[in-house]
């Protein structure tokens, strides 16, 4: 049976109601684009499960306050997730059940009441809407999928499609019905980065320990908890940024527990799928539904699980035990993290194989430091990789020294991926010999720009105004790497040529990128906690790597200035310099060079980015070679050295000086969650 198209007209769009598809945008985690879909797919699914829909089909994710909507012709349709009243022409309907909507009739879904924070809204047939990179799933902060990229408006016109049925309709068990409560236990795999490396044992056992607190600025991208501040095992991290959480960047699992300096986040759909933080521990990924539910206010306890003994996320009965309020668990892994360990087959380099969930394994090579020859090893075998595509494989992205490998823990056992991927490094060929094509692309930047200035005073109304690195970055930067005036910092970004090592840094095709020359190399450290709003395309460092920013959204890097788009919002014609067939504009080892201009000149190259023309971007053709780079290194090692001595020595009085203002002292609760407001 085939179910005949209808339409629909948005009466009321309500607080937030974005169109979903379930697994989402799978696929460019590489390339800062995140899955999205529906932040509890249990729910979302057994909405479609009731009016006979395939998984795939799109529906609806109300947050807080739903819609009403009326149906031209008659459908079928079923509302699950939280607990709220639903009416059809004003008459009370249960929900968990397929309900039939008469041609003109209105459903309406009000308020969710005490438990949960979304509810799900299916119609047979599933709604229509374009695919963009291969899901109709809305990603708001990146103005695509859904309806034009947005959340429903009020008069917003929406179609069914006419999607074969593939099962029965039938209602949701109450065995079957995930179980809410405002005192939420979270299913958790240790690590990937836990104690004591990272975390001091009694950080882990606090985790363990404290029922943290929902805070109110929370939404798909994350959600924030209010909790002790860890002790940390380390003082800094080094060249990837002065704070202890801050490492060099690597892979993200959705459910990670994120550490962006001392804020604790859950990483949701539409979180970033790279960055420079720890995360002690993942949610598992049967568990990871419950993100969705989480209201400000609520509490949640981690619980640790074995990854082996995880529930199957394929799962929507009884065997993803969602219907239980407590986790079931006899204990975590305790191994802190650590699947195991090896080293590359010339036996220079230390490979540590890391737990990210119970889907992912984080590969990571040698010790915590920059070193290029790091990055030619996780693209030797990220290309090994590639090109067998075993089943199962979802994702391989890259870091700066790591890969992370996604793969459906239905198909391959992690057991089963570590053995497959110490074999495949085992087959790797020498990392000196690594030569790759390499563009530089000459890209404009207007310094100290109006709109990054802006996003420091809106930081210090909004966050925090005490913070070290306020009011203006660029002096930051300066004084933490001993340079005489803002005019050598100017000096130094405009020469370094920067090699991308990595791309999605804070989503869509932000690069994440270090100068080729360590006398370049100007290191800072990351926001705490991060900005709530950083414009599209701004340009900061954060460690010793550059970014620029792919969109609107929040941020930790110490800003320089702005910069024109690296990636195609759904504009018409492709700008010179980006390809036809995908929208980011840059590739990994390409090299970004910056050439100045005029804050006012910088919006002329903007709209016309936007409208497909000008020349802005110009791009030559290389190759980048390991071997040379060594010679570069080893000519000029002598001055390297002294400029990076006198560089740390200047971060070292940085930090006694936060030392003497109290920054690394142990704080409150009430003193963390004022600062992430």
């Amino acid at each position: 049976m085939t179910i005949t198209s209808t339409a629909i007209t948005v009466l009321r769009a309500g607080a937030l109601t974005t169109i979903q598809d379930w697994p989402g945008r799978i696929g460019y985690w590489k390339v800062g684009v995140p899955p999205s879909g529906p932040m509890d797919d249990l729910s979302f699914r057994l909405a479609n499960i009731a009016v006979g829909n395939p998984a795939s089909a799109a529906g609806l994710e109300v947050t807080m306050a739903g819609p009403a909507l009326r149906f031209d012709d008659t459908a079928v349709v079923a509302v699950t997730g939280a607990p709220a009243p639903v009416t059809i022409d004003g008459k009370p309907v249960p929900q968990w059940v397929p309900l039939t909507v008469d041609a003109g009739s209105v459903l309406d879904v009000g308020a969710v009441g005490s438990l949960g924070m979304r509810v799900y809204v299916a119609v047979a047939g599933g709604i229509d809407a374009e695919e963009y990179l291969g899901s109709r799933s809305t990603f708001t902060m990146g103005r695509f999928g859904g309806k034009d990229g947005r959340r429903l408006e009020d008069g917003d016109r929406l179609s069914t499609t006419s999607l074969p049925e593939v099962r029965t309709r039938r209602r949701i068990l109450f065995d079957e019905q995930p179980a809410f409560s405002n005192a939420w236990q979270l299913g958790v795999t240790v690590g990937p980065h836990g104690a004591p490396e990272f975390f001091t044992p009694e950080d882990i056992d606090d985790l363990f320990a404290t029922a943290y607190e929902v805070h109110f600025n929370s939404d798909r991208t994350g959600v924030r908890l209010i909790g002790p501040q860890p002790r940390w095992a380390r003082t800094d991290g080094g060249e990837a940024g002065l704070h202890p959480s801050n490492i060099h960047d690597n892979a993200y699992s959705v459910g990670a527990l994120d550490f962006t300096g001392d804020t604790p986040i859950l990483l949701g759909p539409d979180g970033p799928s790279l960055g420079g933080f720890v995360c002690p521990v993942t949610v598992a990924s049967a568990e990871r539904w419950k993100l969705g539910q989480l209201k400000p206010g609520d509490t949640v306890r981690f619980v640790a699980v074995r990854s082996e003994h995880a529930a199957s996320p394929q799962q929507v009965g009884l065997g993803r035990r969602a219907t239980f309020t407590s986790v079931l668990s006899t204990g975590g892994d305790e191994d802190n993290g650590i699947l195991g360990t090896s080293s590359t087959a010339d036996g220079d380099t230390a490979v540590t194989y890391r737990r990210s969930g119970d889907d992912n394994i984080l590969v990571e090579y040698g010790d915590m430091r920059l070193d290029l020859a790091l990055r030619a090893r996780v693209h030797a075998l990220s290309e090994r990789i590639e090109a067998e595509k075993p089943r199962g494989l979802i994702d391989l992205t890259p870091g700066i020294r790591s890969l992370q490998v996604k793969a459906d823990p239905d198909v391959w056992s992690q057991q089963q991926m570590l053995e497959w991927l110490r074999e495949c490094e085992s087959q790797l060929p020498a990392a000196q010999d690594l030569v790759v094509p390499s563009r530089t692309v000459h890209l404009p930047l207007s310094w100290d720009d109006p709109a990054t200035r802006e996003a420091i005073e809106r930081y210090m109304l909004g966050v925090r105004s005490d913070a070290p690195w306020c009011p203006w970055n660029i002096e930051f930067i300066r004084r933490m790497n001993g340079l005489g005036s803002v005019d050598d910092v100017y000096r130094t970004v405009f020469d370094a040529s920067y090699l991308v090592l990595g791309l999605g840094d804070v989503y869509l095709g932000a690069p994440v990128a270090v100068p080729l020359d360590p006398r370049h190399r100007l290191i800072t450290t990351k926001y705490n906690p991060a900005r709530t709003w950083t414009p599209e395309n701004a340009v900061g460092i954060g460690g010793a790597y550059l970014c620029i920013y792919g969109m609107e959204g929040p941020g930790g890097y110490q800003f320089v200035g702005r910069t024109t788009q690296v990636w195609n919002h759904r504009h018409p014609l492709p700008a010179p310099g980006f390809d036809p067939e995908h929208p980011w504009l840059l590739r990994f080892f390409d090299q970004i060079r910056w050439y100045p201009v005029s804050a006012e000149e910088l919006l002329d190259m903007r709209a016309d980015v936007a409208a497909g023309r000008g020349e802005s971007t110009r791009i030559t053709d290389g190759t980048f070679s390991l071997a040379e780079h060594q010679r570069f290194l080893d000519a000029n090692a002598d001055d390297i050295v002294v400029t990076r001595e006198a560089m740390e020595i200047a971060r070292a009085e940085e930090r006694r000086r936060w030392s003497l203002q109290g920054e690394f002292a142990v704080r409150g609760d009430d003193t963390v969650e004022g600062k992430v407001a």
